[in-house]
């Protein structure tokens, strides 16, 4: 290797570091108090001004203008009820969905048409054993339900009119799930639907993680197992993709949320198999996982978002982090301990308990040049 003389002294060119790594974050999160001490686990953006949010006590909460006001909707004959996951088409119409034992009468969902104004019941159920955990949709009209075993079957419901009517998928259809195992209704998006037709379902409770995947808009069901352990209180609580191939799931154990141990899932074969990567910084439960992009980026569902131009956000009791690697490596963007959050672009509202409300405007996705290191001879 030659050698060049610098200030009197030979040095040794260890590296010309034509590689980038992650720099950086300089991001914070802006707390809105709304003055409420709802605990929120629902949240949905449907464009940077434009954020539903849903909580305890049959609360929806919207805003229009960016987070500088807030309306609070109150669902007639809702007060005992919990919505743990809450999707939006548009200002006007969306589905917020209630977490509970049906033996309860808490098993329900509510779908409005003029801006939460008043809600229509559009699914209920008291049968034995049904609790409702997430829900996503592909488009304004196919959607699907994600409810937690049945007889050992995964409960699954769709809609084809936009959650105006659910139809609970036939017993022999629903995939088998082993003893214990189960979805967290954590943050909503312990399902995500993905491209056409697609959608992965991650659960805990078993030995070990595993992740359900479905190419027909749910009707038929391959599952796969991950490294990631699980119990009665740990497993995966969230997932997301960021093109055909490449997603991410996130979890650890809810009884112990801030504990040092590996807590993410990455894949690149469309979720046919899931490798552990990086533990999130700072460590402990992540319960929710999403994307921030630039507002020239766009992403149709199957060419993959450039680089630069995306981060990946996850969130927990713990606080919350990103990783500019895909997953690899992660800083710390808060403390916040956000049970659930959405982006919209470059704008992302989290939610938590207690009225926890936050905003994120922007997240530095250039990486650092490292400088050039020389020792001597």
């Amino acid at each position: 290797m030659p050698r060049f003389q610098l200030n009197g002294l030979y040095a040794l060119i260890l590296t010309l570091l034509i590689q980038m790594s992650p720099g950086v974050v300089n991001a914070q999160w802006k707390v809105i108090d709304i003055k409420t001490k709802i605990h929120m686990r629902a949240v949905h953006a449907i464009s940077p001004t434009s954020c539903w949010i849903g909580g305890t006590r049959g609360t929806v909460l919207k805003t229009t203008n960016g987070g500088k006001t807030w309306l609070t909707f109150k669902v007639a004959g809702a007060d005992s009820l919990d919505f743990r996951d809450i999707h939006a088409f548009d200002k006007e119409v969306a589905i917020a969905m209630s977490a509970g034992e049906s033996e309860k009468d808490k098993a329900k969902i509510y779908r409005t048409e003029d801006g939460g104004e008043s809600w229509k019941l559009v699914y209920q159920t008291t049968q034995s054993g049904v609790f409702l955990d997430g829900i996503d949709f592909w488009d304004k009209n196919k959607g699907i339900c994600l409810g937690d075993p049945v007889q050992g079957r995964m409960f699954i419901l769709t809609t084809e009119d936009g959650g105006q009517s659910w139809q609970e998928l036939a017993v022999a259809k629903r995939p088998a799930m082993e003893p214990g195992e189960a979805c967290f209704a954590a943050s909503g998006t312990s399902i995500r639907t993905n491209g056409k037709g697609n959608v992965f379902i991650g659960t805990g409770g078993g030995k070990m993680a595993r992740v359900f995947r479905s190419e027909d808009y749910g009707q038929n069901w391959h599952v796969t197992a991950t490294p990631l352990p699980a119990g009665p209180t740990s497993g995966i609580f969230g997932l997301k993709f960021w093109s055909k191939k490449n997603g991410m799931a996130v979890g650890g154990d809810y009884k112990k949320t801030t504990d040092s141990t590996q807590n993410v899932l990455l894949t690149d074969d469309g979720g046919i198999t899931w490798k552990l990567s990086g533990m999130t910084k700072p460590a402990g439960l992540k319960e929710c996982v999403d994307i921030y992009h630039k507002t020239n980026a766009t992403w149709n569902g199957d060419t993959q978002i450039r680089s630069d131009n995306y981060a990946l956000v996850a969130s927990g009791p713990s606080g919350s982090s990103v990783s500019l690697d895909r997953g690899k490596t992660w800083n710390s963007l808060g403390k916040e301990g956000f049970h659930s959050l959405s982006f919209a672009g470059n704008v992302g509202y989290g939610v938590g308990a207690n009225g926890l409300i936050g905003k994120i405007e922007k997240i530095s996705t250039k990486k650092k040049k490292r400088k050039l290191v020389f020792v001597e001879d």
